[in-house]
């Protein structure tokens, strides 16, 4: 028996103009490229996006065509975020930071019509553009950047307040559709090309309401959020849709984000929510433990993702009165797969038990299942077995947009692979091992780089910590740690290997440590892996001081006892 409620398609129209309609004198603050603030409100955001809608059917776009952008976080972005799939259109957000290469072959693969770039990045553009199909290129100039317009003009370039004034009171918008595309992003691609995940308005809408409810983000129109995440990198989260859905007051950092134009910010808006990657809240905590009276900061929700939060930096964002969400998911995900929040019965644990749960990745958000796979099947809920953690939902991507498919990566039951191994704890906490490709594995035995990483960067002279597998003759491969110190901090690497033995078996501990000035990071934050081996693919171990003691490594155990067999029956 089917039930008699109404069919109505969950696409972004209804869902935006009802927060425009409810809400249309809330502000939306962008800082420009010259520092200054320019702000705006709802009615003026919905007029613009119509525009943009209306001005890029004129220009003859198609459904379900791919419009990009190369932009910041500021209105016209979130214009953009909007506008497009109003006109029927694809919103495809690009990286900057990825390699020339890697723009050109996104761009190629996505078949992108249409970019809006901002004026600072356009000569970032022309090194790649000559070899995609893009048509029409329409450039943003805000602050400073106006007096470059002339030039650009001269380049055969369009600007974006030009396109807009072409926009007819009269144009008639598509009719979407649930299940019609809406949003394009791409992998980052670290192991080979990237991968196209296409969005569609459900699930867009799907993951808008999740993210927004108490246990995960709690978004409501009281609160203002300042998106430190790029929206370039998988759609800032999803938090401009959420923030449009609830009608918050949304704040967006423009290119400045350095730790005091940051926290300058947090002074003047006075948030309620922000989110970033580890490295942005690294270089926080850092100035506001360098100078703690400058800056007087209401409490914030911030969430933190894109690698897992060192308990060294929640404790010390503890300190200074704010709250750290942290949150787990892929460009697969929409990207929210889990969020920590601590339920209630946990709350007055001792701090040791209570940051052991603060430091895993969370409980799965609402209509997302999640599940660990071993090589003998479903792993129990028991903290401690481990599997690769595989994920499905109405958000989740069901196959790859484009030439790079990888069809490995999808279960024959439905589920996406995601390469993270995991445990999961009777409680439903998830804890990320590692990446597959990142273990370490040595004698056949597995080590966690994440979790030395961590307990690394909870010792008080270590501003970075990276672990990687190198070669070894023995054991196949051994964890070498690449550290980046605090000022003036002198550490040796007997010393770390001190601090670590609490806590690990004896053969997990590095046998060598390399202190450098920076470790690489990838176009979204996190720690550049693959650059890493390939700058020390080779390693001249030493061994450690106490190298006449067993290692305690579970194989030189029964190396030992293999040699003592064989002595016996010479």
């Amino acid at each position: 028996m089917q039930g008699t409620m109404m069919g109505a398609d969950l696409t972004l129209t209804p869902l935006f103009e009802r927060a425009v309609r409810l809400f249309g004198g809330r502000e939306i603050t962008s800082r420009l490229p010259d520092r200054s603030l320019f702000t705006y409100r709802y009615a003026d955001l919905r007029r613009r996006v119509r525009s943009l809608a209306a001005a890029l059917l004129q220009a003859g776009l198609r459904p379900g065509d791919r419009v990009a952008t190369l932009m910041f976080n500021h209105s016209v972005h979130l214009e953009a975020y909007f506008g497009i799939p109003l006109a029927g259109g694809v919103l495809h957000t690009l990286n900057p930071r990825l390699p020339v290469d890697q723009l050109a072959f996104i761009a190629n693969d996505a078949a992108d019509r249409f970019i809006i770039v901002d004026a600072a990045l356009v000569p970032l553009l022309e090194h790649w553009r000559a070899r995609t199909p893009i048509e029409r290129v329409f450039v943003v100039h805000t602050g400073d950047n106006l007096a470059g317009a002339n030039r650009l003009l001269l380049a055969g370039h369009e600007t974006y307040e030009d396109l807009l004034a072409t926009a007819r009171d009269d144009v008639q918008f598509p009719v979407a559709h649930e299940q019609d595309a809406c949003g394009l992003c791409y992998t980052s691609g670290t192991t080979g090309n990237p991968r196209g995940v296409l969005y569609t308005h459900r699930s867009t809408v799907l993951h808008t309401l999740g993210i927004s409810l108490p246990d995960c983000l709690g978004l409501a129109h009281r609160d203002t959020v300042v998106p430190v995440v790029p929206m370039f990198h998988v759609n800032a989260w999803g938090l401009p849709y959420a923030a449009i859905m609830v009608g918050a007051r949304l704040v967006l950092p423009g290119p400045h984000l350095d730790p005091e134009s940051l926290l300058d910010l947090f002074q003047r808006e006075q948030p309620t929510l922000t989110a970033g990657v580890p490295s942005i809240w690294m270089g926080v905590l850092e100035a506001l433990e360098r100078q703690p009276q400058r800056w007087v900061l209401p409490r914030m929700r911030m969430v933190v993702g894109g690698s897992a939060p060192s308990r060294a930096l929640i404790r010390g964002l503890d300190r200074h009165g704010q709250e750290v969400v942290h949150g787990w998911g892929m460009t697969e995900t929409s990207p929210m797969g889990t969020v920590n929040s601590i339920k209630e019965h946990l709350a007055d644990l001792p701090d040791h038990e209570l940051y052991h749960y603060r430091g895993s990745q969370g409980l799965p958000v609402p209509l997302l299942d999640v599940r660990i796979m071993g090589e003998d099947g479903e792993a129990p809920h028991d903290g401690r077995t481990m599997g690769e953690l595989q994920v499905r939902g109405p958000w989740v991507a069901g196959s790859y947009f484009g030439a790079v498919q990888e069809a490995d990566r999808f279960t024959s039951d439905g589920w996406l692979r995601t390469g993270d191994v995991a445990t999961i704890d009777d409680e439903g906490y998830v804890y990320i091992v590692d990446r597959i490709k990142d273990l370490v594995k040595s004698g056949g035995e597995w080590i966690s780089s994440v979790h030395l990483e961590n307990a690394l960067m909870d010792h008080y002279a270590v501003r970075e910590a990276c672990v990687i597998a190198v070669p070894h003759e023995r054991w196949g491969e051994r964890p070498l740690a690449i550290v980046v110190l605090e000022p003036g901090a002198t550490p040796t690497g007997e010393s770390l290997r001190a601090h670590l033995a609490p806590r690990f078996p004896k053969w997990w501990l590095p046998d060598a440590f390399e202190f450098v000035d920076s470790i690489p990071k990838s176009a979204t934050g996190k720690f550049a892996k693959l650059a890493l081996r390939e700058q020390f693919p080779t390693w001249r171990w030493e061994a450690p001081r106490d190298a006449n003691q067993p290692s305690g490594h579970p194989n030189d155990v029964i190396e030992r006892r293999a040699g003592r067999r064989a002595r016996v029956a010479g």
